[in-house]
Parts: structure tokens; sequence; C-alpha cells
């Protein structure tokens, strides 16, 4: 009898070590990964993609950025353990389900966060300086930004700004001020159409919304997504006639003008339909946005690379 119990310990033990695993991976979100693909924006309007220095740097800030979004989220699973058992879908994150304790969490994090900086420094010193800073905001909308009024809905946004200035950090590459705006305005447009998406799906069902929205009504968010809107359009035609400038006044960056604003207002359906989920998500699932994507890349590739 007693073996019996041994054999059924010692069988259970992988499981249960095989499942901590699990929800580790799972705690640390690889799917949004894709989102750190923003770091090769710069080198690729700077017409350095090919450059194998500056891709390998690129590639650097990719995974230090892939190491601190995942330590964002096991600091914010941590913090949100309480509240998610409470919730009807959070619950079975792995943290509040009990599949990986909090304490695990917390050293994880920590170990995650000092190797994304840690890495950053093989590609440059600026490198390090804009995931050093991207931390420490993150750190802050973890523990209590996220309830701030305006101030959340800035912070997720810098998280996409942060990401393409670490692309020209990583390499030395200057960016254009009109690059910086097109990224920040297109940034928050997005952050705040999911927003908008969540709070008229809050009004139609009555569904459970973040706390933070709360403080928010449809309006509001459907003016800072219109205004962001409208701001990244303007300013993305005046980057793109500076690239014309730049580059031989090559007609094809003006051209990129096209499918660029088509595909914003394309986009802008999902959101005042309230359907504006996450942006991967609709990205995966509308063939003419992918198509307004593919001829908007090729444009603006046809415009710095000939």
């Amino acid at each position: 009898m007693g073996n019996k119990v041994d054999e059924a310990t010692e069988a259970a033990a992988p499981k249960a070590s095989t499942s901590v695993v699990a929800g580790l991976i799972r705690t640390a979100r690889p799917r949004q990964w894709i989102k750190n693909i923003l770091v090769l924006a710069a080198p690729f309007t700077a017409s350095r993609l090919t450059d194998t220095t500056v891709l390998a740097d690129a590639g650097i800030a990719f995974v230090a950025f892939c190491l601190a979004a995942s330590a964002v989220y096991f600091v914010n699973d941590t913090l949100d353990v309480e509240a998610d058992r409470a919730h009807p879908t959070k619950r079975n994150r792995p943290i509040a389900a009990g599949i990986v304790p909090t304490q695990l969490a917390w050293a994880i994090a920590a170990v995650l966060f000092l190797g994304a900086l840690g890495i950053s420094f093989v590609a440059s010193w600026q490198l390090a300086v804009v995931i050093g800073v991207y931390e420490l905001v993150q750190l802050g909308y973890c523990f209590g930004l996220k309830h701030q009024t305006v101030i959340d809905l800035c912070i997720v946004a810098s998280g996409f700004l942060m990401r393409a200035i670490a692309g020209g950090a990583a390499a030395g590459i200057p960016l254009s001020p009109w690059f910086l705006l097109v990224t920040a305005f297109g940034s928050l447009f997005m952050v705040s159409g999911k927003r908008y998406a969540e709070i008229t799906l809050f009004e139609k069902t009555g569904a459970k919304i973040r706390a933070s929205l709360a403080k928010y009504s449809a309006s509001y968010l459907r003016f800072v997504w219109a205004t962001s809107a409208a701001v990244v359009i303007m300013t993305y035609g005046l980057w793109a006639f500076e690239i014309r400038q730049d580059h031989h006044n090559s007609v094809w960056s003006s051209v990129s003008m096209i499918p660029f604003v088509i595909a914003v207002l394309r986009y802008a359906v999902d959101v005042d339909g309230g359907t504006a989920g996450a942006p991967e998500d609709i990205a995966l699932k509308d063939r003419v946005l992918q198509v307004l994507g593919v001829a908007w890349v090729a444009s603006l590739a046809l415009a710095v690379y000939i």
C-alpha cells in the first residue's frame, strides 16, 4: 500500500512542475511579444534594415522588450490577484488560480526586469535608458497610475512609442519628430479605441469592465480617438513629405499616404462600432485592413529603399 502511495506521489510531482512551467509561460503572455516588432520601425524607415549590425541591435531591443513586458505582466497579475479571483474569466490566470505562487512570480519578475536591462547594454547605453524608463513607467502603472484618468491611456500608449524609440536608440539612428508624433498619436488612437469598445460593450450588455473605465464616458473616449486619428493622419502626411525630400524626391512616400489614411479610416469603423478589441486581433481578422497594410508597407519601402 505504501509503495502505491509513493508511486502516486512521484507521478504527481512531474505533473505539478509541468503545470507551474506552463503557468509561468501563460503569465509571460508570449502572444503579446508581436508588439515588439515596432523596434524595427526606425531601422526600416531609415533604410538600414539590410544592415546586419543594425538588425542585430534591433534584435537585442526586441528581446529586451519581450523580457521587460513579461515582467510587467507578472507584477500586474500578482498585485491584482485578489481582484482577479473575483473575476469570472481572470480568475483562470495562473497566479489567481494558484498555479504560480506569488513569491515565485515576484522572483521571476525581478529576474526578467534585470535581464531586460542587462541585455540592452549589449546594444547601447541609450537602449538601456529607454528600457529603464519603460520599466519605471510600467511599474508606476501597476502600482496605481492605471487608476488615474487620462494618465492610464497615456502610459499604455507610451509603451508603443518607447518600442519605436528603442529601435533607433539601439542602432544609433536619429528619429524624425514626425515619426515620433505619428507613433505617439497612432498608439493613442488604438488604445482609446480599445477602451471605447470596452465601455460601449458595458453600456450595451452590462459586462464587467476595468475599474479605471468607470471614470470615462463613451463620448469622451470618442473625442480622444477621433482627435488622435486626425493628428496621426496630419503628422503622417508631414512625415511622408519629409521622406520625399530626403530620398531623391521619390513619389512613393506620397503614394503611401493613400493606403495609410484608408487603413486608419477602416480601423475607425471597428472603433465606432465598439468592436475594436486588441489591435492584433483586428489586424488578423480584417482582410481588407491586411491588404491596405501590405500596400502601405510596400509603398513606404519603395520610397526609402529605391
